[in-house]
């Protein structure tokens, strides 16, 4: 399940130099287009401003920091989220936007809404498209991501949609964002 865990370093496709210990996938490709911002958004950290009640009810705990850096200066930080006998998610900040992930034209878009902010939600990881996906929820310069890895060995969730459950996770979360960040 580690390396499915790669969903968000996909987009970059780079090699990382940080300290989440997360691996890319082989095949992907360098960002060209936008420029990206020189670090991940501010005004919300998603190892500390989720709201237990939202843990709560999903059923999760606290894994540990999550953060990468790869190539043209592409970054995520949070957090790692697990849910005993379902999904692994990383939600974590970036500063890849929304629009770069539409630009990459990764397997099933779905472009929609949260709380006013633009969201899509992709299958990034071509080797296991059901059991990982990602949503990418917009923030001033850049995005809050949520990367999902739902293997359907997994007794709770296994037998649920993976990007139905990271939607889910994400309607819960985005709206405490404040709308300055």
């Amino acid at each position: 399940m580690a390396g499915v865990l790669a969903a968000g370093p996909v987009l970059a496709g780079c090699e990382p130099s940080g300290n989440g210990g997360t691996e890319p996938s082989a095949g992907a490709t360098t960002m060209s287009g936008p420029s990206v911002a020189a670090d991940v958004p501010r005004g919300y950290d998603p190892c500390k401003n989720i709201p237990d009640s939202v843990l709560a009810s999903e059923q999760l705990r606290a894994a540990g920091p999550a953060g990468l850096d790869a190539d043209g200066g592409i970054k995520w930080r949070g957090c790692r989220w697990i849910r005993t006998d379902g999904y692994v998610a990383v939600i974590w900040t970036t500063n890849l936007t929304v629009d770069m992930t539409r630009d990459r034209h990764f397997s099933d878009p779905q472009e929609f809404t949260i709380g006013g902010r633009r969201a899509i939600a992709t299958r990034q990881v071509q080797e296991h498209p059901g059991a990982v996906c990602t949503v990418t929820v917009e923030m001033q310069g850049g995005s809050l991501e949520f990367d999902l890895t739902n293997p359907p060995s997994n007794r709770d969730t296994g037998s649920t949609d993976t990007c139905r459950l990271a939607r889910t996770l994400a309607e819960k979360v985005a709206p405490t964002v404040p709308a300055t960040a």
